[in-house]
């Protein structure tokens, strides 16, 4: 498999790179998968209905506006989503139950932890485009990710190697 650095020099402004702030809470470091992203703010709602389906591979990416006030994903909803097939998840906001989440075969890149959790007024948006530091990300687009960071392959542009 191919590193991200790997990847970038063969892609290079072809593919987005996430914010390096982005950092690894999960126990997999390495993880891709199709996109379907979700829009909200301090409400996990929609991210746990999606944690909660088939996830068939796919990453879920979450645009929670950089909030780090409220964690969007702890161990329960992680684990739903692990348990769901989903490869991984990607916050541009917080995550709560980190020593669990370390513990879980799951890729989860987030910008930080707070004990805070989330509401849940059933807010939010599934499937609209969102914005992960400067990188638009649609679902259908592809992420990879591993430990120097992550990449978005737009679904309309080239597409990583099979092995991702």
């Amino acid at each position: 498999m191919k590193s991200t650095c790997e990847l970038y020099d063969d892609y290079l402004e072809a593919v987005g790179t996430l914010p390096p702030s982005l950092r690894h809470f999960g126990g997999r470091v390495r993880f891709s998968g199709r996109v379907e992203t979700v829009k909200c703010f301090e409400d996990n709602s929609k991210v746990k209905a999606l944690a909660e389906s088939p996830g068939d591979g796919r990453v879920m990416v979450v645009d929670a506006g950089a909030s780090t006030r409220h964690a969007l994903v702890g161990d329960l909803v992680a684990g739903a989503a692990q348990r769901n097939g989903w490869a991984g998840i990607v916050i541009m906001g917080a995550v709560r139950d980190s020593a669990a989440l370390k513990e879980l075969d799951f890729g989860i890149l987030a910008l930080a932890t707070t004990p805070r959790k989330s509401v849940r007024n059933n807010e939010g948006q599934v499937g609209l485009p969102v914005r992960i530091g400067d990188v638009r990300v649609e679902s259908g687009d592809h992420i990879v990710a591993d430990e120097d960071g992550a990449l978005c392959f737009p679904k309309a542009g080239p597409l990583p190697p099979a092995d991702q």
